[in-house]
């Protein structure tokens, strides 16, 4: 199948309050988001024509512009109103969102006390982040070298475009390997989330996942540990090292884009698909998407 470039589609993205065409929603080179890592962003699910915990996505969005000394030109409402209208003119019935957020080109240096404020929100159709096939055996992870820093470096509580460097330099060194993500540590060398997605380890009947002090709280992570305790699944946050992921049962990630997906190897460690996982993985699914069907 062929694959389209993204700057190739056809479409519409919304663009400072307006509609414009997919290929003319544009920047100049020397913007300030690309130069210097002033960008945040977000990813949404929809599922059956609906955009699952909107609000939230939206909320985290402007803490982020916060955390970046952004200030966005547009209300959280408009900001809803706009995902949801341009969902509506692609016609997406299951895909994903990317609103995005970043300082223009009317300044070129570190600092960009007069650089316009420039919104975007685009959309596509996206069924599943990882094949059907290593979803059902699990994914493997490599250990990655780059580490998540320290809160007090950089404002890790910000889904922001300069964060993600370390990611894409951990995830193509996985790829390259044989592997489909890599693990990350944090500064400490605690295990503290995937490139992309946070981590959880099922131990003794029991959900352990680590502490998001240097990494996003993300919203799937939330749903997931909410879903887990209403079914008497017992949920412990903590810090977790990497010489007790010998003793995990199962291990999977979470996030809106790869949605609840099972680990089945680590390094050299292989882990089953183990039945909270497809339990978990099946009270996600059907809380997000009303025409679910359990597996």
């Amino acid at each position: 199948m062929e694959i389209i470039p993204f700057d190739k589609r056809i479409g519409f993205i919304w663009y400072n309050g307006e509609f414009v065409e997919w290929q003319n929603a544009t920047t100049h080179v020397l913007n300030h988001g690309l130069h210097y890592g002033s960008c945040v962003f977000e990813g949404l699910r929809v599922y059956g024509e609906k955009i699952f915990k909107l609000k939230e996505h939206t909320e985290r969005l402007f803490h982020s512009a916060d955390r970046m000394g952004i200030e966005i030109p547009f209300s959280q409402e408009i900001i809803n109103q706009a995902q949801e209208e341009t969902i509506q003119k692609m016609n997406i019935k299951y895909g994903y969102v990317r609103p995005v957020v970043w300082r223009g080109s009317e300044m070129m240096a570190v600092s960009a006390q007069k650089n316009k404020i420039n919104v975007a929100i685009a959309t596509w159709e996206w069924p599943s982040y990882f094949t059907k096939e290593d979803r059902l055996k699990g994914i493997s992870l490599q250990t990655a070298i780059w580490k998540r820093p320290a809160p007090d470096t950089i404002p890790t509580d910000a889904k922001a475009a300069g964060l993600y460097m370390i990611c894409t330099l951990s995830k193509h060194e996985a790829e390259k390997n044989g592997y489909a993500d890599a693990l990350m540590l944090d500064y400490k060398g605690r295990v503290s989330e995937s490139t992309g997605s946070n981590i959880f380890f099922v131990i003794g009947g029991e959900i352990h996942t680590p502490i998001p002090d240097c990494f996003l709280d993300g919203i799937t992570r939330k749903t997931v540990i909410g879903l887990a305790k209403s079914q008497g699944i017992n949920v412990i946050e903590r810090e977790i090292y990497p010489d007790e992921i010998k003793n995990a049962d199962e291990i999977f990630l979470t996030g809106s884009a790869v949605e609840v997906t099972p680990v089945g190897k680590i390094d050299d460690m292989t882990y089953k698909v183990g039945e909270i996982t497809s339990k978990i993985s099946n009270l996600y699914m059907k809380e997000v998407d009303p025409n679910f069907q359990d597996s």
